[in-house]
């Protein structure tokens, strides 16, 4: 009998041993998921840099954001457009022209491969327009049609020159119209991309030459350091 119960202490002991062993494995598992799933969250969190990395990587972010004049505009839907619409998102700002022959095309195709670069929740908040500094020649529809080639998610913007003018002079983009020696004319401007926040504010700007790792980079953060 005595043997009888050492045999039954011993497995006892056994099968304590067992089920601790089980419950300390199952408890680092959890650990190990748990850490495993910060690591994960913290790698999709944009990294927030400062404005001195910002530069290195090709963004001047303003000191403080600048009040756009509300402006009348032309979408490329016909309808009026204020700048005061651009409020409650994320917009990219280029200025050029569908007749442009060579930095208009690239900084479009650039900005196309930025913004598939961007999750489907920022790109629902991000707006990339192309104002035309040739409104003489950019009539809405060819505008809507010229940006849209690049991605249907893209929209144009022309307007009265003057008024075209008050506006890019608000956001520092030159331009002016050149005439040329075998007739006809072309357009130089600023190549800068600019950034204006969900208030409307003026709040930063790419320089050329584009990158679009740099510029996800760079936005990303801006966007998480905005103080909404």
């Amino acid at each position: 009998m005595e043997n009888q119960s050492v045999e039954i202490d011993s497995h006892s002991t056994i099968n304590r041993q067992k089920r601790g062993i089980k419950v300390t494995v199952f408890f680092l598992l959890l650990l190990i998921l748990a850490v495993l799933a910060g690591f994960i969250h913290k790698l999709g969190q944009p990294r927030i840099i400062t404005d001195a990395e910002l530069r290195i990587n090709g963004t001047v972010k303003l000191q403080r954001p600048r009040i756009i004049e509300d402006i009348q505009l032309l979408s490329d839907d016909s309808r009026d457009f204020y700048t005061k619409d651009f409020r409650g998102r994320w917009t990219l700002v280029f200025f050029g022209f569908t007749h442009c022959p060579d930095i208009c095309p690239t900084t479009l195709s650039t900005l196309n491969s930025f913004y598939k670069t961007l999750d489907i929740n920022t790109r629902e908040n991000t707006d990339i327009v192309l104002v035309s500094v040739d409104p003489g020649r950019d009539k809405p529809e060819q505008l809507g049609q010229y940006v849209r080639y690049f991605n249907p998610d893209f929209r144009g913007i022309t307007g009265d020159f003057f008024e075209l003018k008050k506006f890019a002079t608000q956001l520092n983009v030159p331009f002016n119209k050149v005439m040329l020696a075998e007739g006809g004319y072309t357009i130089d401007h600023g190549s800068q991309v600019v950034l204006i926040n969900p208030r409307g504010h003026y709040h930063a700007f790419f320089k050329a030459p584009l990158d679009p790792a740099k510029m996800k980079l760079t936005y990303r953060s801006i966007r998480a350091t905005f103080n909404g």
